[in-house]
């Protein structure tokens, strides 16, 4: 499956027959099995709802009033927040315009716990100091903790804001209710991971990291 490198795309024309790699030529009977799960009420009424934001903000709403308005249609009433401890003063901002939004919110962050960095097996060279040398500490962050307490309350969305990698792929494993994301963390872009990737910065940075090594 190439859909990354497709030219021509005949998936949005509402076509199934695609080129070279297109998983339509060879999974089909996949697909037969999808339209078939949108029959179902609950990834019906997702899926409907989900449109219904797309059309009605495109290009006119930040995310933030998309996760409301998406909430909203979906009959929700009690949202949680899980946020990286770093980014305590947005999960604030957050939490209070999504209060005066009419929802109650429960936010958890990261190092709920205090579960240390070596009770969940980083070794002990990984811990206090980053490689790069950032002051990361002892504390380990606790995804699972974090998706488990949103449980408790019985949340009905769930939104990450700023987890790190990996310990965002627990917190979306553990997660009992459904999850949005509202921000992923990227320090060296303002966390604006795909504005990196337009940056002639960024572009060389790539080119280092892979490029291969010069032959004598």
């Amino acid at each position: 499956m190439k859909c990354a490198y497709c030219k021509v795309l005949v998936c949005a024309e509402g076509k199934t027959k695609g080129s070279k790699g297109c998983p339509m030529l060879k999974y089909m009977n996949v697909i037969e099995e999808v339209r078939h799960e949108y029959e179902k009420p609950f990834a019906r009424k997702l899926a409907s709802n989900a449109g219904i934001v797309e059309a009605s903000g495109y290009i006119e709403w930040p995310r933030l009033r998309e996760i409301i308005e998406f909430a909203r249609l979906m009959e929700y009433k009690k949202l949680g927040i899980a946020f990286c401890i770093g980014l305590q003063k947005e999960a604030a901002i957050v939490s209070k315009i999504l209060e005066e939004a009419g929802f109650e919110v429960h936010s958890v962050n990261c190092k709920v716990g205090a579960i240390s960095k070596e009770d969940v097996g980083v070794p002990k060279e990984y811990q206090g100091v980053s490689k790069t040398g950032y002051n990361i500490g002892y504390v380990a962050c606790n995804p699972v903790g974090q998706a488990r307490l949103l449980a408790e309350v019985k949340t009905d969305l769930n939104i990450v804001l700023g987890l790190c990698v990996g310990h965002d792929t627990l917190f979306f494993k553990y997660s009992e209710a459904p999850v949005t994301v509202l921000a992923t963390k990227d320090r060296i872009s303002g966390h604006n991971p795909l504005g990196f990737l337009h940056t002639y910065y960024g572009k060389k940075y790539f080119q280092k990291l892979f490029s291969k090594p010069e032959t004598m």
